[in-house]
């Protein structure tokens, strides 16, 4: 790793102890976790199918629950933070779902070819990977022919956009086409993120030889911090975007 991802993931590792400061209340929302709507109006037919589903990123692994609630008949879960590996795979083995989870730091992992039906990943997953050409390869090396590449992620524009409550306002430090800014919410600690258009992670997942099924954006953020209401929810900018593609 380059001393950017390492100093990122030493952020991640400790931004990740959050999942056993609070296991028991992200346990309880586990219990009753589900995915968005918008999720479950693309995943929804695949799911049904009984998929066997890997989870790049997976950080505290709730959604891995929800996949498992909504069909999958597993999930396997990576991330490159063993904290955040050993707190979710506790909360599975409680919750006694099918859910197994390794430490792996991508675009590599130690999965075999074609063992996906379908590869879940987003919700501020992206934005922490610097060669989204290797990622988006490995992603379709880990389909099985006719699998699915499922993203749920913030907008390439979120980086730009202040929270100000009264009115949309670009921030004067960054810019869409940047290369990487410094996170200055969470995790922080100095962590780096990598920012990437909107055309670039399409055309990675294109390159890697996939066919692009649905591509849609959304006003709704994935994320609200507690305290913030920012005029750039408010329904009239993207906050998120939702991609699906398939391995012919």
């Amino acid at each position: 790793m380059t001393d950017i991802d390492q100093r990122t993931r030493q952020a991640w590792e400790q931004a990740s102890t959050k999942h056993v400061r609070e296991y028991d209340e992200l346990l309880a929302e586990a219990r009753t976790a589900d995915l968005f709507p918008v999720e479950r109006e693309l995943l929804d037919p695949i799911l049904r199918t009984g998929p066997r589903v890997v989870h790049p990123q997976s950080g505290h692994g709730i959604d891995d629950v929800a996949l498992v609630r909504a069909g999958a008949v597993a999930v396997v879960g990576l991330d490159y933070s063993t904290t955040a590996v050993g707190a979710a795979q506790r909360r599975a083995d409680e919750l006694g779902v099918p859910c197994r989870y390794l430490v792996a730091v991508l675009p590599s992992t130690p999965l075999a070819d074609g063992c996906a039906d379908l590869v879940y990943t987003g919700k501020g997953a992206l934005n922490w990977l610097g060669d989204l050409t290797a990622w988006a390869r490995e992603m379709a090396r880990l389909l099985r022919p006719g699998g699915h590449l499922f993203v749920h992620e913030a907008h390439p524009l979120v980086p730009v956009f202040s929270w100000d409550a009264d009115e949309p306002r670009v921030r004067a430090d960054r810019g869409y086409f940047a290369e990487k800014h410094v996170n200055d919410t969470f995790p922080g600690h100095g962590a780096v993120e990598r920012q990437h258009t909107l055309a670039q992670t399409v055309m990675a997942v294109l390159d890697a030889g996939l066919e692009l099924v649905d591509l849609r954006e959304h006003p709704e953020p994935f994320w609200r911090p507690d305290g913030v209401d920012a005029a750039v929810w408010d329904g009239r900018l993207p906050n998120t975007y939702s991609l699906l593609a398939r391995r012919s």
